[in-house]
């Protein structure tokens, strides 16, 4: 499935919570959880500057969705993210049985400007979602907001 217009608006709300991340120190990852009706359930960013790497918001959406929604109300609901699960958010997301993700910037798309700007490349490694989360339906990167996620990632992690 093609990211459509309204793809692109939740993932706008993705980029302003990684922006409010990168704002209060953080890295600069924001992720929305939207039900089959398209109402928006549950938002976060990243959460990791204080030390505890798992505080990412695509985890935290798969931990929120086992709680409060049943099997099928996750496997009908749709994850927006700013950038690309890492491992241990594509697994987090198949293992609840949360439906399709949508991102706006790809793990290699980061992979690449780290490297640009000289920066230490992340200590897992950067495998696509569906490698990791097999039955998953997957639409990204959405290249209108490639040049803002780059300056936000910049503003984080460029030395």
């Amino acid at each position: 499935m093609a990211i459509s217009d309204d793809d692109l608006d939740r993932l706008r709300r993705c980029v302003e919570l990684a922006r409010v991340a990168l704002d209060d120190g953080d890295e600069p990852f924001g992720s929305i959880l939207v039900d089959g009706d398209g109402a928006t359930l549950y938002e976060d960013r990243n959460r990791v500057k204080d030390g505890d790497q798992t505080r990412h918001p695509e985890f935290a959406i798969a931990r929120w969705a086992v709680d409060n929604l049943t099997p099928d109300e996750r496997a009908r609901a749709t994850v927006y993210t700013s950038g690309e699960h890492c491992p241990m958010c594509a697994a987090g997301h198949a293992w609840v049985g949360l439906g399709r993700i949508v991102y706006a910037t790809s793990s290699e798309q980061l992979t690449q400007w780290l490297a640009e700007w000289g920066a230490p490349p992340p200590p897992v490694a950067p495998l696509p979602i569906a490698t990791v989360a097999l039955r998953v339906d997957v639409d990204g990167p959405a290249p209108e907001l490639a040049d803002t996620m780059k300056a936000l990632y910049e503003a984080k992690f460029r030395p």
